[in-house]
């Protein structure tokens, strides 16, 4: 259950953005639109059904797969780590990364070292077959558990925080930062509505308190056919 102090946090510390309608807008190299929408509609596109954890298997999403680019031999881990980069890693043979630095936002840490963070799926996996992906192929999974194309979906944090998190929705754990709850209630809604998973009534009820002390936060997110 959402605390009430922590929304009172949240409030404090948010920063408000420009209002913006709902927006489709072509997003660059695909064909299928993205959209724009306030956070708090967004929330409300979500369909709401019950979550049946049946049959969960972590192998029922293979990853990391070789990546965007399979012959530089780096998965999606390591490319994922590269693109979040403050200061880039030195890319040794095997894809072995070395020195580089990354700010965690989840609980506000700088780390220096590659083996120090996890890479987390926005939405967890157990999380994503509770809410629509059992029903999916097992490519549709694997594109899933190694979206790259949009920069929301995985996230490099540290280790500590990801495995806080491990397969909790934003009913049961947010951020430690409150500053960044809003931004990651927005991702948390996006990656959601883009691959068309559920919510359940709880957590559809605590996305609602959230974005309510989120006004003129807005979500894009584009929907993957």
């Amino acid at each position: 259950m959402i605390k009430n102090l922590r929304l009172a946090a949240l409030a404090v510390a948010l920063l408000v953005v420009p209002f913006m309608a709902p927006t489709p807008a072509q997003a660059q190299g695909h064909d299928t639109p993205a959209y724009t929408v306030p956070l708090a509609a967004a929330v409300h596109e979500l369909p709401v059904a019950a979550e049946v954890r049946d049959g969960y298997q972590r192998t029922s999403f293979k990853h990391w797969n070789a990546g965007k680019n399979p012959s530089d031999g780096c998965n999606t881990r390591a490319e994922v780590l590269l693109a979040e980069a403050i200061d880039p890693p030195q890319v040794l043979p095997g894809c072995k990364l070395s020195g580089g630095r990354w700010w965690s936002y989840y609980d506000s840490k700088w780390i220096t070292s590659a083996a120090a963070l996890d890479v987390d799926h926005m939405v967890p996996l157990a999380e994503a077959w509770d809410s629509g992906a059992s029903q999916w192929t097992a490519a549709r999974r694997e594109a899933y558990a190694n979206d790259l194309d949009v920069p929301t979906s995985l996230v490099a944090v540290s280790a500590a925080a990801n495995r806080s998190k491990a397969d909790q929705d934003p009913a049961q754990w947010l951020p430690p930062t409150a500053e960044v709850t809003c931004r990651y209630i927005s991702e948390w809604v996006g990656t959601k509505l883009r691959w068309g998973l559920t919510a359940d009534a709880v957590e559809l009820e605590a996305l609602d308190q959230l974005a309510g002390a989120c006004p003129g936060r807005t979500v894009t997110y584009q929907p993957v056919p």
